[in-house]
Protein backbone atom coordinates (compact mmCIF):
# COMPACT_ATOMS: atom_id res chain seq x y z
CA UNK A 1 0.00 0.00 0.00
CA UNK A 2 1.27 3.45 -0.91
CA UNK A 3 0.96 5.50 2.29
CA UNK A 4 2.17 9.04 2.87
CA UNK A 5 2.42 10.73 6.26
CA UNK A 6 1.95 14.37 5.31
CA UNK A 7 2.04 16.14 8.67
CA UNK A 8 2.02 15.52 12.41
CA UNK A 9 0.47 18.01 14.83
CA UNK A 10 2.11 18.79 18.21
CA UNK A 11 -0.76 16.89 19.85
CA UNK A 12 0.13 13.70 17.98
CA UNK A 13 -2.63 13.99 15.38
CA UNK A 14 -1.65 12.78 11.91
CA UNK A 15 -2.46 14.02 8.41
CA UNK A 16 -1.92 11.24 5.90
CA UNK A 17 -2.97 9.79 2.57
CA UNK A 18 -3.11 6.29 1.14
CA UNK A 19 -4.02 5.02 -2.30
CA UNK A 20 -5.99 2.05 -3.56
CA UNK A 21 -7.00 0.98 -7.05
CA UNK A 22 -9.99 3.29 -6.68
CA UNK A 23 -8.18 6.48 -5.75
CA UNK A 24 -6.58 8.35 -2.89
CA UNK A 25 -8.08 8.52 0.59
CA UNK A 26 -7.25 11.65 2.58
CA UNK A 27 -6.89 10.98 6.31
CA UNK A 28 -8.14 11.35 8.94
CA UNK A 29 -11.16 9.88 7.14
CA UNK A 30 -14.67 8.90 8.18
CA UNK A 31 -16.30 5.99 6.36
CA UNK A 32 -20.09 6.02 5.97
CA UNK A 33 -21.47 2.52 6.47
CA UNK A 34 -23.30 0.64 3.71
CA UNK A 35 -24.03 -2.51 5.70
CA UNK A 36 -25.90 -4.43 3.02
CA UNK A 37 -24.36 -2.77 -0.01
CA UNK A 38 -25.99 0.65 0.34
CA UNK A 39 -25.74 3.64 2.66
CA UNK A 40 -29.29 3.78 3.98
CA UNK A 41 -31.56 6.38 2.35
CA UNK A 42 -28.80 7.83 0.13
CA UNK A 43 -27.67 7.28 -3.45
CA UNK A 44 -23.96 6.76 -4.12
CA UNK A 45 -23.88 10.12 -5.91
CA UNK A 46 -25.25 11.84 -2.81
CA UNK A 47 -22.65 10.19 -0.58
CA UNK A 48 -19.87 11.06 -3.02
CA UNK A 49 -21.01 14.70 -3.11
CA UNK A 50 -20.39 15.02 0.64
CA UNK A 51 -16.69 14.40 0.05
CA UNK A 52 -16.61 10.80 1.28
CA UNK A 53 -13.79 8.84 -0.37
CA UNK A 54 -14.25 5.45 1.27
CA UNK A 55 -17.25 3.52 2.56
CA UNK A 56 -17.64 0.32 4.56
CA UNK A 57 -19.71 -2.73 3.67
CA UNK A 58 -20.43 -5.74 5.85
CA UNK A 59 -19.12 -9.17 4.89
CA UNK A 60 -21.56 -11.13 7.03
CA UNK A 61 -24.68 -9.39 5.73
CA UNK A 62 -23.49 -9.79 2.13
CA UNK A 63 -22.57 -13.46 2.47
CA UNK A 64 -25.81 -15.36 3.01
CA UNK A 65 -29.00 -16.04 1.03
CA UNK A 66 -27.19 -15.92 -2.32
CA UNK A 67 -25.93 -12.37 -1.80
CA UNK A 68 -22.24 -13.26 -2.10
CA UNK A 69 -22.82 -14.85 -5.49
CA UNK A 70 -25.01 -11.94 -6.61
CA UNK A 71 -22.24 -9.47 -5.78
CA UNK A 72 -19.65 -11.64 -7.53
CA UNK A 73 -21.80 -12.02 -10.67
CA UNK A 74 -22.42 -8.27 -10.66
CA UNK A 75 -18.69 -7.64 -10.98
CA UNK A 76 -17.88 -7.01 -7.32
CA UNK A 77 -18.98 -4.47 -4.75
CA UNK A 78 -17.97 -1.41 -6.76
CA UNK A 79 -20.39 -2.35 -9.55
CA UNK A 80 -22.95 -3.70 -7.11
CA UNK A 81 -22.98 -0.49 -5.06
CA UNK A 82 -22.32 1.85 -8.00
CA UNK A 83 -19.53 3.31 -5.86
CA UNK A 84 -16.43 4.43 -7.79
CA UNK A 85 -14.11 5.05 -4.83
CA UNK A 86 -12.49 2.90 -2.14
CA UNK A 87 -14.49 0.23 -0.26
CA UNK A 88 -13.53 -1.52 2.99
CA UNK A 89 -15.22 -4.71 4.14
CA UNK A 90 -15.14 -5.93 7.72
CA UNK A 91 -14.53 -9.62 8.33
CA UNK A 92 -18.00 -10.51 9.60
CA UNK A 93 -16.54 -11.32 12.99
CA UNK A 94 -18.25 -8.51 14.90
CA UNK A 95 -21.69 -9.66 13.72
CA UNK A 96 -21.02 -13.36 14.30
CA UNK A 97 -19.67 -12.83 17.80
CA UNK A 98 -22.73 -10.71 18.59
CA UNK A 99 -24.95 -13.78 18.03
CA UNK A 100 -25.76 -15.41 21.40
CA UNK A 101 -25.97 -19.01 20.15
CA UNK A 102 -22.42 -19.74 18.95
CA UNK A 103 -19.51 -22.08 19.61
CA UNK A 104 -15.97 -20.74 19.29
CA UNK A 105 -13.07 -23.08 18.59
CA UNK A 106 -9.58 -22.97 17.17
CA UNK A 107 -10.95 -23.65 13.72
CA UNK A 108 -13.54 -20.89 13.72
CA UNK A 109 -17.08 -20.14 14.89
CA UNK A 110 -20.19 -22.31 14.53
CA UNK A 111 -23.45 -20.40 14.83
CA UNK A 112 -27.09 -20.35 13.80
CA UNK A 113 -27.89 -17.58 11.35
CA UNK A 114 -30.63 -15.43 12.91
CA UNK A 115 -32.01 -14.58 9.46
CA UNK A 116 -32.16 -17.97 7.74
CA UNK A 117 -31.96 -20.21 10.86
CA UNK A 118 -29.30 -22.22 9.04
CA UNK A 119 -26.36 -23.72 10.92
CA UNK A 120 -23.21 -22.00 9.62
CA UNK A 121 -19.48 -21.95 10.23
CA UNK A 122 -17.13 -19.01 9.71
CA UNK A 123 -13.36 -19.23 9.90
CA UNK A 124 -10.44 -17.06 8.71
CA UNK A 125 -10.19 -18.78 5.34
CA UNK A 126 -13.92 -18.47 4.65
CA UNK A 127 -13.95 -14.80 5.65
CA UNK A 128 -11.04 -14.11 3.29
CA UNK A 129 -12.69 -16.06 0.46
CA UNK A 130 -15.95 -14.11 0.88
CA UNK A 131 -14.10 -10.79 0.95
CA UNK A 132 -12.12 -11.80 -2.12
CA UNK A 133 -15.39 -12.45 -3.98
CA UNK A 134 -16.88 -9.16 -2.76
CA UNK A 135 -13.84 -7.38 -4.21
CA UNK A 136 -13.36 -4.54 -1.73
CA UNK A 137 -10.09 -2.60 -1.79
CA UNK A 138 -9.41 -3.14 1.93
CA UNK A 139 -10.33 -6.34 3.75
CA UNK A 140 -10.15 -6.99 7.47
CA UNK A 141 -8.63 -10.01 9.19
CA UNK A 142 -11.02 -12.34 11.02
CA UNK A 143 -10.88 -11.72 14.76
CA UNK A 144 -12.93 -12.13 17.91
CA UNK A 145 -14.41 -8.91 19.25
CA UNK A 146 -14.76 -9.53 22.98
CA UNK A 147 -17.58 -7.74 24.77
CA UNK A 148 -17.01 -5.54 27.81
CA UNK A 149 -16.56 -6.50 30.56
CA UNK A 150 -14.75 -9.80 30.06
CA UNK A 151 -12.51 -11.82 32.40
CA UNK A 152 -8.80 -11.37 31.85
CA UNK A 153 -8.13 -15.06 31.25
CA UNK A 154 -10.74 -15.18 28.50
CA UNK A 155 -9.45 -11.99 26.85
CA UNK A 156 -5.92 -13.40 26.91
CA UNK A 157 -6.86 -16.72 25.31
CA UNK A 158 -9.05 -14.91 22.78
CA UNK A 159 -6.31 -12.55 21.62
CA UNK A 160 -3.89 -15.46 21.26
CA UNK A 161 -6.43 -17.25 19.06
CA UNK A 162 -7.05 -14.02 17.14
CA UNK A 163 -3.31 -13.83 16.44
CA UNK A 164 -3.30 -17.36 15.06
CA UNK A 165 -6.34 -16.51 12.97
CA UNK A 166 -4.57 -13.38 11.71
CA UNK A 167 -1.71 -15.50 10.39
CA UNK A 168 -4.20 -17.76 8.61
CA UNK A 169 -5.81 -14.69 7.04
CA UNK A 170 -2.43 -13.44 5.84
CA UNK A 171 -1.71 -16.86 4.31
CA UNK A 172 -5.03 -16.84 2.42
CA UNK A 173 -5.33 -15.77 -1.19
CA UNK A 174 -6.77 -12.36 -2.01
CA UNK A 175 -7.14 -10.47 -5.28
CA UNK A 176 -4.05 -8.53 -6.44
CA UNK A 177 -5.67 -5.15 -5.78
CA UNK A 178 -6.75 -5.98 -2.21
CA UNK A 179 -5.04 -4.81 0.98
CA UNK A 180 -5.38 -6.70 4.27
CA UNK A 181 -5.50 -5.01 7.69
CA UNK A 182 -4.72 -6.77 10.97
CA UNK A 183 -6.68 -6.08 14.16
CA UNK A 184 -5.28 -5.55 17.66
CA UNK A 185 -7.41 -6.87 20.53
CA UNK A 186 -6.78 -7.21 24.27
CA UNK A 187 -9.84 -5.70 25.93
CA UNK A 188 -9.17 -3.09 28.60
CA UNK A 189 -5.99 -4.74 29.88
CA UNK A 190 -2.91 -2.71 29.02
CA UNK A 191 -0.41 -5.56 28.96
CA UNK A 192 -2.73 -7.64 26.76
CA UNK A 193 -3.18 -4.73 24.36
CA UNK A 194 0.60 -4.39 24.19
CA UNK A 195 1.05 -8.13 23.64
CA UNK A 196 -1.56 -8.16 20.89
CA UNK A 197 -0.03 -5.11 19.21
CA UNK A 198 3.40 -6.73 19.18
CA UNK A 199 2.04 -9.97 17.75
CA UNK A 200 -0.22 -8.45 15.11
CA UNK A 201 2.31 -5.87 13.89
CA UNK A 202 4.86 -8.66 13.43
CA UNK A 203 2.66 -9.98 10.61
CA UNK A 204 3.02 -8.42 7.17
CA UNK A 205 -0.29 -6.55 7.03
CA UNK A 206 -1.00 -3.49 4.88
CA UNK A 207 -2.56 -1.53 7.73
CA UNK A 208 -3.62 -1.99 11.32
CA UNK A 209 -6.82 -1.53 13.30
CA UNK A 210 -7.71 -1.26 16.96
CA UNK A 211 -10.69 -3.52 17.58
CA UNK A 212 -12.72 -4.37 20.65
CA UNK A 213 -13.57 -0.75 21.44
CA UNK A 214 -16.95 0.97 21.56
CA UNK A 215 -18.41 -2.23 23.00
CA UNK A 216 -19.74 -0.77 26.24
CA UNK A 217 -16.54 0.32 27.99
CA UNK A 218 -17.45 4.01 27.87
CA UNK A 219 -15.61 6.96 26.31
CA UNK A 220 -12.94 7.33 29.01
CA UNK A 221 -11.77 3.73 28.77
CA UNK A 222 -11.96 3.94 24.98
CA UNK A 223 -9.58 6.91 25.05
CA UNK A 224 -7.26 5.07 27.40
CA UNK A 225 -7.14 1.93 25.25
CA UNK A 226 -6.45 4.02 22.16
CA UNK A 227 -3.72 5.90 24.02
CA UNK A 228 -2.06 2.61 25.00
CA UNK A 229 -2.30 1.03 21.57
CA UNK A 230 -1.86 3.68 18.87
CA UNK A 231 1.84 4.39 19.62
CA UNK A 232 2.58 0.68 19.13
CA UNK A 233 1.28 0.70 15.55
CA UNK A 234 3.67 1.44 12.65
CA UNK A 235 3.99 5.09 11.64
CA UNK A 236 4.15 4.24 7.95
CA UNK A 237 0.78 2.49 7.56
CA UNK A 238 -2.88 3.44 8.10
CA UNK A 239 -4.37 3.17 11.61
CA UNK A 240 -8.07 2.38 11.88
CA UNK A 241 -10.23 2.67 15.02
CA UNK A 242 -13.13 0.32 14.37
CA UNK A 243 -16.77 1.17 15.00
CA UNK A 244 -16.16 4.57 16.59
CA UNK A 245 -18.41 7.34 15.32
CA UNK A 246 -19.36 9.96 17.89
CA UNK A 247 -17.65 13.18 16.70
CA UNK A 248 -16.10 13.83 20.11
CA UNK A 249 -14.66 10.29 20.17
CA UNK A 250 -13.21 10.81 16.69
CA UNK A 251 -11.52 14.01 17.86
CA UNK A 252 -10.00 12.22 20.85
CA UNK A 253 -8.78 9.37 18.66
CA UNK A 254 -7.28 11.69 16.05
CA UNK A 255 -5.32 13.37 18.82
CA UNK A 256 -3.96 9.93 19.69
CA UNK A 257 -2.77 9.29 16.16
CA UNK A 258 -5.62 7.37 14.49
CA UNK A 259 -6.46 7.81 10.80
CA UNK A 260 -9.71 6.02 9.92
CA UNK A 261 -13.16 5.68 11.49
CA UNK A 262 -16.55 4.16 10.69
CA UNK A 263 -19.98 4.03 12.28
CA UNK A 264 -23.70 4.05 11.46
CA UNK A 265 -24.29 6.89 13.93
CA UNK A 266 -24.70 9.75 11.42
CA UNK A 267 -27.30 7.89 9.34
CA UNK A 268 -29.04 5.98 12.14
CA UNK A 269 -29.34 9.09 14.29
CA UNK A 270 -30.58 11.02 11.26
CA UNK A 271 -33.43 8.59 10.64
CA UNK A 272 -34.39 8.93 14.29
CA UNK A 273 -34.51 12.71 14.08
CA UNK A 274 -31.15 13.64 15.66
CA UNK A 275 -29.14 16.07 13.55
CA UNK A 276 -25.58 17.24 14.15
CA UNK A 277 -24.75 20.93 13.78
CA UNK A 278 -21.78 23.16 14.51
CA UNK A 279 -23.76 24.50 17.47
CA UNK A 280 -24.58 21.07 18.92
CA UNK A 281 -27.06 18.27 18.38
CA UNK A 282 -30.72 18.97 17.80
CA UNK A 283 -33.82 16.79 17.95
CA UNK A 284 -35.80 17.96 14.96
CA UNK A 285 -39.04 16.68 16.50
CA UNK A 286 -38.87 19.19 19.35
CA UNK A 287 -41.79 21.58 19.50
CA UNK A 288 -39.50 24.62 19.36
CA UNK A 289 -38.75 23.88 15.69
CA UNK A 290 -42.42 23.94 14.62
CA UNK A 291 -42.08 27.42 13.07
CA UNK A 292 -38.29 27.61 12.76
CA UNK A 293 -37.40 29.18 9.40
CA UNK A 294 -33.64 28.53 9.66
CA UNK A 295 -31.74 25.67 8.06
CA UNK A 296 -30.41 22.88 10.26
CA UNK A 297 -26.97 24.53 10.25
CA UNK A 298 -26.48 28.04 8.90
CA UNK A 299 -22.84 27.23 8.03
CA UNK A 300 -23.61 24.03 6.13
CA UNK A 301 -23.77 24.00 2.33
CA UNK A 302 -25.44 20.60 1.92
CA UNK A 303 -28.56 20.19 -0.23
CA UNK A 304 -30.75 19.91 2.86
CA UNK A 305 -29.54 23.14 4.43
CA UNK A 306 -29.76 25.01 1.13
CA UNK A 307 -33.37 24.00 0.50
CA UNK A 308 -35.22 23.08 3.71
CA UNK A 309 -36.01 24.80 6.99
CA UNK A 310 -36.12 23.11 10.35
CA UNK A 311 -39.89 23.55 10.39
CA UNK A 312 -40.29 21.72 7.09
CA UNK A 313 -37.97 18.93 8.22
CA UNK A 314 -39.97 18.58 11.43
CA UNK A 315 -43.14 18.25 9.37
CA UNK A 316 -41.56 15.56 7.15
CA UNK A 317 -40.32 13.73 10.24
CA UNK A 318 -43.73 13.55 11.88
CA UNK A 319 -45.46 12.82 8.58
CA UNK A 320 -43.28 9.75 8.21
CA UNK A 321 -42.10 10.84 4.78
CA UNK A 322 -39.20 8.73 3.43
CA UNK A 323 -37.71 11.97 2.11
CA UNK A 324 -36.91 12.97 5.68
CA UNK A 325 -34.47 10.07 6.09
CA UNK A 326 -32.67 11.13 2.93
CA UNK A 327 -32.45 14.81 3.84
CA UNK A 328 -31.40 14.16 7.43
CA UNK A 329 -28.83 11.50 6.50
CA UNK A 330 -27.39 13.70 3.79
CA UNK A 331 -26.89 16.55 6.25
CA UNK A 332 -25.29 14.40 8.96
CA UNK A 333 -22.87 12.74 6.53
CA UNK A 334 -21.97 16.17 5.16
CA UNK A 335 -21.27 17.51 8.63
CA UNK A 336 -19.02 14.53 9.39
CA UNK A 337 -17.09 15.03 6.15
CA UNK A 338 -16.78 18.76 6.89
CA UNK A 339 -15.42 17.89 10.33
CA UNK A 340 -12.82 15.54 8.82
CA UNK A 341 -11.78 18.17 6.28
CA UNK A 342 -11.33 20.76 9.02
CA UNK A 343 -9.32 18.23 11.05
CA UNK A 344 -6.99 17.59 8.12
CA UNK A 345 -6.47 21.31 7.56
CA UNK A 346 -5.85 21.93 11.27
CA UNK A 347 -3.26 19.15 11.52
CA UNK A 348 -1.40 20.58 8.53
CA UNK A 349 -1.44 24.02 10.18
CA UNK A 350 -0.51 22.71 13.64
CA UNK A 351 -3.75 24.01 15.17
CA UNK A 352 -5.58 20.77 15.95
CA UNK A 353 -5.87 21.48 19.70
CA UNK A 354 -7.85 24.65 19.04
CA UNK A 355 -10.10 22.90 16.52
CA UNK A 356 -10.75 20.04 18.91
CA UNK A 357 -11.71 22.41 21.71
CA UNK A 358 -14.12 24.26 19.42
CA UNK A 359 -15.92 21.15 18.14
CA UNK A 360 -15.84 19.07 21.31
CA UNK A 361 -17.70 21.56 23.49
CA UNK A 362 -20.46 21.85 20.91
CA UNK A 363 -20.91 18.20 20.02
CA UNK A 364 -20.68 16.59 23.44
CA UNK A 365 -23.16 13.71 23.71
CA UNK A 366 -25.36 12.97 26.72
CA UNK A 367 -23.45 11.24 29.50
CA UNK A 368 -23.44 7.44 29.45
CA UNK A 369 -21.61 4.46 28.04
CA UNK A 370 -20.75 4.16 24.41
CA UNK A 371 -21.49 0.94 22.56
CA UNK A 372 -20.63 0.24 18.98
CA UNK A 373 -23.44 0.41 16.44
CA UNK A 374 -23.15 -0.93 12.93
Amino acid sequence: MHFQLIATDPTGARRSRFETEHGAVECPAFMPVGTQGAVKALTPEQVLATGAEVILANTYHLSYDGRRELVRRSGGLHRFMAWPRTILTDSGGFQVFSIPDKKIGEGGVAFRDPNTKADLFLDPETSMAIQKDLGADIVMAFDECVEYPAPRDYVESSLERTTRWAKRCRDSELAPHQFLFGIVQGGTYRDLREASARAITSIDFDGFAIGGVSVGEGPDLMKTVTEWTAPLLPDNLPRYLMGVGHPEDILEAVERGMDMFDCVIPTRYARGGTLFTRAGRIRIGDKKFRKDAYPVDTHCACYTCRNYTRAILRHLFYAGEPLFATLASLHNIQLYQDLMREIREAVEQGTFAALKAKWATRLARPKGKTKRRR
